[in-house]
Order: structure tokens, then C-alpha cells, then sequence
């Protein structure tokens, strides 16, 4: 009798840590996969394809919206990025529990699909650390960091509709915050399981 493995949903707007808190939550717990993202973005320096993103182009993009195989899509800055539902399907069958960093509208269409998600929503201790974070990039022009200020404030309002709220003023901290909602919702499955 195993519990039943579930997606998270490290969500949250632009600069306020979800993605390091994954990758932390990733690295730390070898009961979690990563669900790889398709995106039609250029790769940048460094980066991997299969294991940071899977690139592809906005004909193969738009022939997997139109076959159903995406979870959640959205448009960030021009390209789109999204989930396969096959690969949350995949990781969950194997019982590992899928962490997946994604915008604050495509965690909740994941909870549609897959009810059992746990959606994790990361708050920045205040605006101006919001701010600050986002300036502390060096990669924007003031342009673009407005922008994106101005998107995440807004995206802020999404915090309400996630099943958790963490606030991200430390890292360590956030990590830690995360790490107890995860062996939460593993205890409550296995009571489930149980009963």
C-alpha cells in the first residue's frame, strides 16, 4: 500500500525566489522530480536542454496546445512557456512527488487538472525587497524592471486562491517553510491511504 504521490507548485511572481526554492527542495528531498518545462524561448549560457527546458519552436508549441498535452501554458515576456501533462502523470505514477516552478495562473489550471496538487504561493517580505530583488538581477533595463514590478505587484493578488502562503525574507527560511508543507501533505496522504 503506497500513498499517492502529488505535484507542487512552487509558484509566485517574477524575483520573489520560487524558482531557488525548488531547485533547494529538488536537491534536498530525493522523494521529488522535476517536471522540465517546454518553452519557446532562446536557450541562455549554460543551460541544458532536456534538463533546464525543453526548447522548442512556436510551431512545435502551438501543436502541443492544440493536441491537449499542455497542463498550464502562459506568455512571459514574449515566449511562451509550459508543462506536459504526460511528465506530471510520469513522475506521480513513479511516486515521486513533481515540484514544478510556475506562473501564478498555471498552478491553478495544474490544480484543475491534478486535484491532489499542493500549491505553494511565495510572497516577498514587502514590496521594496520586491524591488530590490528584481534591480539585483543586473540583466534588465529600467524599462523591463518595471514592468516586471508592475506584473508581479499585480500578481500578488493571486496568493489568496493557493492551499499555502510562504514568505521569502530568508532563503534558508523559505526552504525550511516549504520542506514542512511537503511532509505535511505526504502525512496527510498516507492517512488517507490508511483510512
Amino acid at each position: 500500500m503506497e500513498r499517492k504521490a502529488f505535484p507542487i507548485v512552487v509558484s509566485g511572481p517574477s524575483g520573489v525566489g520560487k524558482t531557488s526554492i525548488g531547485r533547494r527542495l529538488l536537491a534536498e528531498d530525493d522523494r521529488t522530480a522535476y517536471s522540465v518545462s517546454v518553452t519557446t524561448r532562446p536557450m541562455r549560457p549554460g543551460e541544458v536542454g532536456g534538463k533546464d527546458y525543453e526548447f522548442l519552436s512556436e510551431a512545435a508549441f502551438e501543436a502541443l496546445m492544440l493536441m491537449g498535452e499542455l497542463a498550464e501554458w502562459a506568455v512571459v515576456y514574449g515566449h511562451r512557456y509550459g508543462t506536459r501533462k504526460r511528465a506530471i502523470a510520469k513522475a506521480t505514477a513513479a511516486g515521486r512527488d513533481v515540484v514544478m516552478d510556475v506562473d501564478v495562473q498555471g498552478g491553478m489550471s495544474i490544480k484543475s487538472l491534478f486535484p491532489e496538487s499542493v500549491l505553494i504561493f511565495i510572497l516577498p517580505p514587502s514590496p521594496e525587497a520586491l524591488e530590490e530583488r528584481l534591480r539585483g538581477r543586473a540583466t534588465d533595463s529600467e524599462e523591463v524592471i518595471r514592468t516586471r514590478l508592475r506584473n508581479s505587484l499585480e500578481e500578488l493578488k493571486w496568493a489568496p486562491r493557493y492551499d499555502y502562503v510562504v514568505v521569502n525574507d530568508v532563503l534558508d527560511d523559505a526552504v525550511r517553510d516549504t520542506k514542512t508543507i511537503v511532509a505535511a501533505e505526504r502525512l496527510r496522504t498516507w492517512r488517507a491511504v490508511l483510512e
